[in-house]
């Protein structure tokens, strides 16, 4: 008897948290992004990016999607698109290396009869 009133308790939750939960709507975020600039019209290929980003799987089959994210790719990708100055080379230690000695090999002893 005790397992019956067990189980309708807990069916009774189920249903109850189901409902409710399927009542729930979905509220709107109250905060904004403060990397967007406040003049997306200026900027058109980056409002465009924001645009694909925002749409999720729909984007990679979006023909603009495709166009801006190309467009993307060869502004940064493009030959002369990044500083030609070289990366500094590594510092040189002040100390010299060392040499690591090789390892000694102990010497095998003969087995006596």
């Amino acid at each position: 008897m005790f397992a019956r009133i067990g189980a309708i308790v807990f069916i009774a939750v189920a249903v109850t948290a189901a409902a409710v939960e399927m009542t729930r709507h979905e509220d709107a975020p109250i905060y904004r992004s403060v990397d967007r600039p406040s003049n997306e019209a200026a900027d058109r290929l980056r409002a465009e990016l924001i645009r694909c980003a925002g749409i999720g799987e729909a984007g990679p089959r979006d023909p603009s999607c495709l166009h801006a994210w190309a467009e993307n790719r060869r502004h940064f990708l493009a030959p002369g698109s990044r500083p030609a100055e070289r990366l500094p080379d590594a510092p040189q230690s002040p100390h010299p290396t060392a040499t690591i000695p090789a390892p000694v090999v102990p010497l095998q002893r003969e087995e006596v009869r």
